[in-house]
Parts: C-alpha cells; sequence; structure tokens
C-alpha cells in the first residue's frame, strides 16, 4: 500500500478566492455599471420633470394588478431630486462593492432584491398610495454585504461590512414603521432581499467548485 501526494487544484482556489472578494477584479468596468445605472436615475428624473404627466404614477400600486408591473420600473422612479439625491451615494457605493464576484454575480444578485423587495411592497405596502425610488435596491445590497462575508467565511469581506454598517447605520431606521412618506415595506424586503441572495450566490458558489482530487491511496 502507498499513499501519492494530492495536487492542488488551482481552479477550486481561484474560486475561493472571487467568493472572498473585497474588491472588484475588474474596477473600471464595475465603476462604469455602477455609474451607468446612476446615470439612468438620473435621465429618468429629469424626464419626469420635462415630460407631461407624472411618471411616478408607474411605481407601486399595492394590492393592485394594474399597479403590479410597478415592481419592474418603481427602483429607477423616484419622487422628485431630493430623493434621488438621497439614494446616490449608497447606489454607488454598494453597487460597485456587491461587484466583487464578478458583474455576473451582481446581476443575479440585483435582479433577487429587485424581485423580492418590489413584490414585497405589493403585497403590504400602503393602499391609495404609489411607492418608488432605489431605496429598496440600496438597502438589499447593503444587506448581501453586510452577510456575504459570513457565508464565505471571509474576514476582509466581514470587515467591510462592520464599516459600511458604521457609516450607515441611521439607514437602520429606515426599516422601522412610522415615518411619513418612507417606505419601510421596501427597505425591510430589500433587505431580507440581499441576505435571501447572498445566501443562493454563496451555495452556488459552492456547488460549483471543483472536486477534490482523489487521495492516491493505491492498495497493493
Amino acid at each position: 500500500m502507498s499513499t501519492l501526494p494530492v495536487t492542488p487544484d488551482p481552479a477550486s482556489d481561484t474560486a475561493t478566492d472571487a467568493r472572498k472578494r473585497v474588491l472588484p477584479a475588474k474596477p473600471k468596468a464595475a465603476a462604469l455599471v455602477a455609474l451607468s445605472f446612476t446615470l439612468l436615475l438620473y435621465l429618468v428624473e429629469l424626464a419626469d420633470v420635462i415630460l407631461p404627466g407624472d411618471l411616478t404614477q408607474g411605481g407601486i400600486h399595492s394590492r393592485e394588478l394594474s399597479g403590479l408591473d410597478g415592481v419592474l420600473f418603481a427602483p429607477v422612479l423616484h419622487a422628485g431630486w431630493s430623493h434621488l439625491f438621497a439614494n446616490t451615494v449608497p447606489v454607488l457605493l454598494f453597487s460597485f462593492l456587491a461587484m466583487a464576484a464578478g458583474i455576473g454575480r451582481f446581476a443575479l444578485v440585483t435582479a433577487i432584491i429587485w424581485l423580492v423587495s418590489g413584490l414585497g411592497v405589493w403585497l403590504i405596502g400602503p393602499a391609495n398610495a404609489v411607492t418608488v425610488g432605489a431605496s429598496g435596491l440600496a438597502f438589499g445590497w447593503l444587506a448581501y454585504l453586510l452577510v456575504r462575508g459570513i457565508f464565505n467565511r471571509a474576514a476582509g469581506q466581514i470587515l467591510v461590512a462592520v464599516v459600511l454598517l458604521g457609516i450607515w447605520s441611521g439607514m437602520l431606521l429606515g426599516l422601522l414603521p412610522g415615518n411619513t412618506g418612507v417606505s419601510w415595506q421596501g427597505h425591510v424586503f430589500g433587505a431580507l432581499a440581499g441576505v435571501l441572495a447572498a445566501w443562493l450566490t454563496g451555495r452556488t458558489g459552492k456547488s460549483r467548485k471543483p472536486a477534490p482530487a482523489a487521495t492516491g491511496n493505491l492498495g497493493v
């Protein structure tokens, strides 16, 4: 009987490094995506100001079938410039950091947050009101960034999460009911969706991890 050394699998190491990365591997591309999305928000708001009618009516009308399509449009609509300005920095920074594992992974995470937060608002949001704004996305990305390090067991990601939580701790107040004109439902479901996205993408990354090589134990 003899034992052969196990050859490390480079592909496995690369996959692990990608999951634990703190900053995007292609920062210029990630910055361009974050800036482009933010620019889209400003162009939509400008169009809302210039064009006749009220684009915000395309937001989420809770528990109305005719308002269900607002789930798709609400995150790019805002109730005025001040609303958009308040979301700008979190959208830029959180989306950039959320691209650490690649733009494809970011697209999946964003889709989960976009749909879950919107559907949550549609289900339990206030009646006779329209919900708009990218804050649900911002809360989702922040939650994703806060918990991904736990699922990935990445000290660097956890450290970044602690810093973000310290800087934007005031955002947590947006999770509480009672703030007039603030959709706590969108914030709560956005945050829950961010946790769900971190869990799902973490499991996906592990399931795609190549199987380890054979131990090399040979029977004589």
